[in-house]
């Protein structure tokens, strides 16, 4: 099996709907053409394309990149709810790795409306009914607030009854993340708050504040991925982030067992988890540097015990100890996350993607993480959809020279 090599990415910055008139075909074309750049390729080097989205009609994909150029390659459209973007950058792998493919594009964008996530049909089975049904038969759905929150927030106050977590250490994953965003130009917001400001912020839903929820965002994000030797045919050793391996999992029975920690999708992580560290032969110790998907800051406590950063019920004391940012065991989030960076459901898994590749690349400029060789992703989808991967330079040789 082929190897497949991250050779070229870029983004555009995350901005809030409604505050940019820049629609979906040209945020997407400057993603795609940064990435482009990013490796000194053309469009007619790539065989096929992977565009996610999730606020956009049919075939959206097209017409994003008609905007660079057409050349006759199939292009295939993606929607994973909040793993589109990881979803694109798998199946992107698995096309290099099946050999079919040298050279592949895995874009994600999305213009999203204001306000909070919404059904868009309301006149058919909506595709998180168990989830809502779990709701209305254990603490009762509130039809004027977004499912998603309601969800997150009934699993943070299960961790805090099985394990006396603290409101605070919800806030302080929060704080951290809008501390890191500081250093990242793309973030949607870059400013800095005090943990005070963080508890004291308004209220959305139940423990959660208005600062500890990720904002609904415009933006794109582009990666190009080929293979070992379209890598040498172009002398990009220097800059290849190979994909170690990558994992995806759905969700299983246990999901809908009532218990809101595994119907937030903490099984479906510790699955995934349990794979990719067992096929790639590493452990999560391994990894300096880990971009995960912190929409609500409930889930990125969770998701620390789920990939297995920490043991079940430690997560607190991670994050007490600092061993989530820089000067700890890893640093999660260096980009500032969802929460600060903004999350543009299409675009997501590819700018984690990205970021990660910078990082190992030694071109994260201020966020720069010392040391960082073995980086890790983590993107989740309600209904349900987790993603993993695992990241190291292909050529380090070639890269200290």
């Amino acid at each position: 099996m082929s190897k497949a090599y991250v050779i070229g990415v870029g983004m555009t910055k995350f901005m809030k709907p409604g505050r940019t008139s820049e629609d979906y075909p040209l945020l997407a074309k400057k993603a795609l053409a940064s990435a482009l750049e990013d490796c000194k390729i053309t469009l007619k080097e790539i065989q096929q394309a992977f565009v996610g989205y999730v606020y956009g009609d049919s075939t959206s994909g097209q017409r994003a990149i008609y905007e660079v150029g057409m050349t006759g390659m199939p292009i295939y459209n993606v929607n994973n709810n909040c793993a589109t973007g990881s979803t694109a950058v798998y199946l992107a792998k698995e096309a290099i790795e099946s050999g079919k493919s040298e050279c592949v594009l895995a874009l994600g964008f999305d213009k999203m409306e204001r306000g909070s996530f919404s059904l868009k049909f309301q006149d058919r089975t909506s595709p998180l009914d168990r989830h809502e049904n779990i709701l209305k038969e254990t603490v009762g759905l509130d039809k004027e607030v977004a499912l998603p929150i309601q969800l997150f927030n009934h699993a943070g106050l299960e961790h805090m009854k099985k394990y006396g977590t603290k409101l605070e250490h919800f806030a302080k994953i929060a704080y951290k993340n809008h501390k890191h965003s500081v250093n990242n130009p793309n973030s949607q917001f870059q400013d800095e708050y005090a943990l005070p400001q963080i508890l004291d912020s308004p209220t959305m839903f139940g423990m959660l504040t208005k600062l500890q929820c990720c904002p609904t965002s415009d933006g794109a994000a582009g990666a190009v991925l080929a293979s070992e030797n379209f890598v040498k045919a172009h002398k990009l050793e220097n800059q290849a982030v190979e994909i170690v391996g990558m994992e995806m999992v759905t969700d299983f029975p246990d999901s809908f067992d009532k218990s809101f920690i595994n119907l937030v999708g903490c099984d479906m992580t510790k699955k995934a988890a349990e794979r990719l560290f067992k096929k790639t032969n590493h452990k999560p110790t391994d990894v300096q540097v880990v971009e995960l998907h912190d929409c609500f800051s409930v889930n990125e406590l969770l998701t620390y015990e789920a990939l297995g950063l920490c043991e079940p019920g430690q997560a607190g004391e991670m994050i007490d100890n600092g061993d989530n940012t820089y000067g700890g065991k890893y640093v999660v989030n260096p980009s500032g996350g969802l929460i600060s960076k903004g999350h543009p459901l299409g675009a997501t898994g590819v700018a984690q993607c990205a970021e990660l590749c910078w990082q190992l690349r030694g071109e994260a400029g201020k966020r720069q993480v010392e040391g960082a060789k073995l980086a890790l992703q983590h993107n989740v989808g309600l209904g349900g959809t987790v993603i993993l991967g695992l990241y190291k330079l292909g050529f380090p040789a070639t890269k200290s020279k």
